[in-house]
């Protein structure tokens, strides 16, 4: 079993220049990756949420996660959108503890939100709402989060590959090639 920062590097290497973008990253990414996807382990559900301008994104996570999955089990990446069709009627902190309750009922081995997008779009309220939420924040630096920056004409690209490198790590996660004890 290898240390999973090493793992990161050298996956992100071998992947060659075009994530070079990365390597820099990593020391960002391992910790947060490392207490997040642990919990598919547990059981999680990860509900995924996006802003408006990255739901084409939400839409490639949700139809790619399980569309290759090989001699894994599948994964439960669930579009919260999907699960709750009013999500955009959530409007305030009494809406998003309703919600809340309404998920803990539903998923009683627990869920993550996993949400991508700018920290000013009020969807960004409900992942922040929750301590263990993994987000992909644009343009807002905060504790326990990936920041990416709107302006990056490469973002798309960014996030495909960021997706990629998450979805590798859950294989190696999975298949218990890396050691996350002491990320």
């Amino acid at each position: 079993m290898q240390a999973f920062l090493k793992w990161t590097l050298e996956a992100i290497r071998k992947e060659g220049s075009w994530m070079s973008w990365m390597e820099e990253k990593r020391l960002e990414w391992v910790p947060l990756a490392a207490s997040r996807l642990q919990s598919i382990l547990q059981g999680h559900v990860f509900l995924v949420l996006t802003d408006k301008d990255r739901e084409w994104f939400e839409k490639y996570i949700i139809s790619s996660i399980n569309k290759n999955a090989g001699n894994r089990p599948l994964l439960p990446f669930v579009s919260l959108k999907t699960f709750y069709p009013s999500l955009d009627e959530v409007r305030s902190r009494e809406d998003i503890e309703i919600l809340e309750d309404l998920l803990s009922i539903s998923f009683p081995h627990g869920y993550t939100i996993f949400y991508i997008g700018k920290s000013n779009d009020f969807k960004s309220q409900i992942a922040k709402s929750k301590n263990d939420s993994f987000m992909w924040l644009l343009d807002e630096q905060m504790q326990n989060s990936f920041y990416l920056s709107s302006a990056d004409e490469l973002l798309d690209i960014k996030l495909i590959q960021l997706y990629k490198l998450m979805e590798k790590t859950i294989d190696a996660l999975l298949f218990a090639q890396i050691s996350i004890e002491n990320e």
